[in-house]
């Protein structure tokens, strides 16, 4: 289910399914929970997962032509974690929807506090310290930009706008999941 929200800065932001946090999971369908599995399994770079969403983002992709568009995977917390996640995903969407791949023009320096388990967006203050964008290759290209799960929407806000300022046109942002919550 592709669902559309706006944010602040007038671009359509678009998220393919609806991802419960743990703490609600008691209160979710088997259906909710088994997707929950999944999209913690491609958090963690496993190889099952990184085919399902890249799949998913391909279908939904698949109406666009693709071909002049760089995607690019927000960051994640540390090298090692953005490489596990984002690298396979990465190659497979580009060849499934003809895009470029513009992760190795994305890298990580040092590490963050991962968001979802300190509450704190360090990305969204601090991201010039922890990511390097390549600004000459990015200058006048089109972006779409990805990333797993939107909550606040800080850290995409914040990667877009580092985006936008070293030259690169984001299109589009597309997320696996934007939380739900329920209320208690």
């Amino acid at each position: 289910m592709l669902t559309p929200f706006l944010i602040r800065i007038a671009m359509l932001k678009y998220a393919l399914f609806d991802y419960v946090p743990k703490r609600f999971l008691g209160k979710a369908s088997f259906e909710m929970q088994d997707l929950h599995r999944m999209i913690l399994g491609f958090k963690d770079g496993r190889n099952v997962y990184t085919r399902w969403a890249a799949g998913q983002f391909a279908r939904a992709l698949s109406a666009m032509n693709l071909t002049d568009t760089v995607i690019v995977c927000i960051p994640a917390s540390t090298q090692s974690a953005n490489v596990r996640r984002w690298k396979r995903f990465s190659d497979i969407l580009c060849r499934l929807t003809r895009a470029i791949d513009g992760f190795d023009r994305i890298q990580v320096s040092g590490s963050r506090k991962r968001a979802h388990i300190t509450g704190e967006y360090e990305l969204a203050t601090n991201i010039k310290h922890y990511v390097h964008i390549d600004a000459e290759y990015f200058r006048g290209r089109k972006v779409l930009v990805i990333d797993d799960i939107y909550t606040t929407g800080q850290s995409s806000a914040a990667f877009i706008a580092t985006m936008q300022s070293a030259g690169a046109t984001v299109t589009m942002a597309m997320f696996l999941a934007k939380t739900k919550m329920f209320r208690v």
